[in-house]
């Protein structure tokens, strides 16, 4: 199945799609690739924001445009060693609860779940480029995290107690 077929049935069904990813061979390459499009594509949902903050400073603005973006694609990529880190600490908070799943299930139910998320980081961009800060960027932050929270949570159940509901 597609990547993108895979992200709209994880809206429906996110334990059912991560037990299919877990089925196929288990090479870290895969995981990593979610990982890395996932990054990218978060760069790329904060470019209407960025622009935003460059027009609103004005010609005479202290930042260029140019390192805004480079400091933004560092800082999103400067996050990769961190995602590693939180799924081997939930894999270890899993184990201690009576989880029988992987490292590498806990890192692939992570990094999917974080490129699953990337259309509602895009839509958040978008908010952020229009209108800015306010009530629709929270409301639009805070549904991003509660599905990327649900996705990743129900993965890791899928991942390290075998549910299937």
């Amino acid at each position: 199945m597609a990547v993108t077929d895979d992200i709209v049935a994880t809206y429906r069904r996110p334990r059912h799609v991560l037990r299919r990813l877990l089925a196929a061979e288990a090479h870290e390459a895969r995981p990593l690739a979610y990982l890395i499009a996932a990054l990218i594509v978060v760069y790329i949902a904060q470019w209407p924001a960025l622009s935003r903050a460059d027009v609103l400073a004005g010609p005479d603005s202290p930042v260029p445009f140019t390192q805004r973006m480079v400091a933004a694609f560092l800082g999103v990529f400067a996050l990769l060693p961190a995602f590693y880190l939180v799924a081997a600490l939930s894999h270890i908070a899993a184990r201690i609860l009576g989880g029988q799943g992987s490292f590498y299930a806990a890192r692939l139910a992570l990094f999917w779940a974080f490129l699953a998320v990337t259309p509602l980081m895009l839509l958040r961009g978008l908010v952020a480029g229009l209108t800015g800060a306010g009530p629709a960027l929270t409301a639009t932050g805070s549904l991003a995290l509660a599905a990327f929270l649900w996705f990743w949570l129900s993965g890791l159940a899928a991942a390290e107690w075998g549910e299937t509901r």
